[in-house]
C-alpha cells in the first residue's frame, strides 16, 4: 500500500548544459477517486483547485522569462 502521492508539483531545475527549465505536473481531478477514498477527495480537489491557477501561471511566466534569454 503507497503511503505517499504525488498531486500537485513545480520543480525548477537545471541540466548539465546550464539549460534552465520548468516542470508542473498535477493529479488530473478526474483521477482523484481512483487515488483517494471519497472523503479525502473532497480535500484533494480542494487543494488542487486552488493551486492549479497559481501555479499554471507560475510555470507560463517563468517560461516566458527563460525563453526571453
Amino acid at each position: 500500500m503507497k503511503t505517499e502521492a504525488n498531486i500537485i508539483s513545480f520543480r525548477v531545475l537545471i541540466n548539465s548544459k546550464g539549460t534552465l527549465m520548468t516542470e508542473y505536473s498535477k493529479l488530473p481531478s478526474s483521477k482523484v477517486l481512483d487515488v483517494f477514498s471519497e472523503d479525502e477527495a473532497v480535500f484533494i480537489r480542494k487543494i488542487l483547485r486552488e493551486l492549479e491557477p497559481k501555479l499554471e501561471d507560475l510555470h507560463t511566466f517563468l517560461e516566458e522569462e527563460l525563453q526571453a534569454f
